[in-house]
């Protein structure tokens, strides 16, 4: 039983990545389909999933179409309770769904003034009143949230939910803009960036076509400051550990070189995806360990 799933670009769509990462994060099947932001890719895309006119847009095994992440977290959560979407303890479910809604419908101005983009770090974006009331906002329904569900960890209402699944793109932001918090906030996006799902979509991100010109900003730029991929190249030559692509199961064709060993994969997507954060890849982490 797979799902299909429409979205933009990995690097920009904030809302495609609250779409995804309730797949990822709690493994449930899915097709992914991609199309251009700002291109007439998408509304093409978009016009297998009727009456969808945005992404993402997921369609069940059944072929039911449900747009919108929320909705999506929402029918999923409701096919697989076992998963763990939603907080198990109603009094826990309750805010996390607060949390949710709020963020689906709220915080104008952090959007505006800083659009996701994955592929750079600013060391300060200058950020208006509204945006510091946004992130002051932010800040105080984190941290009720925590002391509500008694949350010690590094999520909010216990254990990685749908919750963290929309506060991620908001996490992107607040590191990828250098944005002011305090500890506790930034402790919190800091387990966004170190966590496994995040990661696999940032490693795509960052290979997944060319820059879009609109998301461009003018600010200092610093280093990503999230977990550092380890150190690995593509390379011309040499004879790879595994015969077959760690992703795909075909036969290998690129090459890549990370700590002295050579790694095949079979398209110049899957090795340099890989070259992008292979920390970030099971099936190739697998591989390094000899799995």
């Amino acid at each position: 039983m797979t799902y299909e799933l429409a979205i933009g670009d990995r690097a920009y769509s904030s809302w495609s990545l609250r779409g995804w990462l309730p797949f990822d994060a709690f493994g449930l099947p899915v097709r992914v389909r991609t199309a251009r932001l700002y291109s007439d890719a998408l509304p093409a895309l978009l016009a297998e999933f009727p009456p969808a006119r945005t992404v993402p847009v997921m369609r069940t095994p059944e072929g039911t179409v449900v747009a919108d992440s929320l909705a999506i977290a929402e029918e999923l959560a409701s096919r697989h309770p076992e998963a763990g979407i939603w907080p198990a303890d109603p009094a826990h479910r309750a805010v996390a769904r607060a949390l949710a809604a709020e963020m689906h419908a709220g915080f104008a101005p952090l959007r505006q003034h800083c659009p996701m983009n994955l592929r750079v770090s600013y060391a300060d974006c200058d950020p208006p009143a509204a945006v510091r009331a946004d992130l002051d906002r932010i800040e105080a329904i984190w941290a009720d949230a925590r002391r509500r569900c008694g949350s010690t960890g590094d999520w909010l209402c216990g254990a990685y939910s749908a919750a963290d699944a929309v506060f991620a793109p908001v996490a992107a932001r607040i590191a990828g803009y250098g944005l002011p918090v305090g500890p506790e906030a930034a402790a919190y996006v800091a387990a966004h960036l170190r966590h496994p799902s995040f990661r696999r979509w940032r490693a795509m991100a960052l290979v997944d076509g060319p820059d879009q010109e609109t998301y461009r900003r003018d600010h200092p730029q610093r280093p990503w400051p999230g977990p550092a991929p380890l150190p690995a190249r593509a390379v011309a030559e040499g004879t790879p550990e595994n015969a077959l692509c760690p992703y795909s199961g075909k036969p290998v064709s690129d090459l890549m070189e990370i700590g002295g060993r050579t790694f095949g994969f079979c398209n110049p997507f899957c090795r340099d995806k890989t070259v992008a954060d292979p920390e970030a890849w099971p099936a190739f982490m697998a591989l390094l360990r000899g799995d």
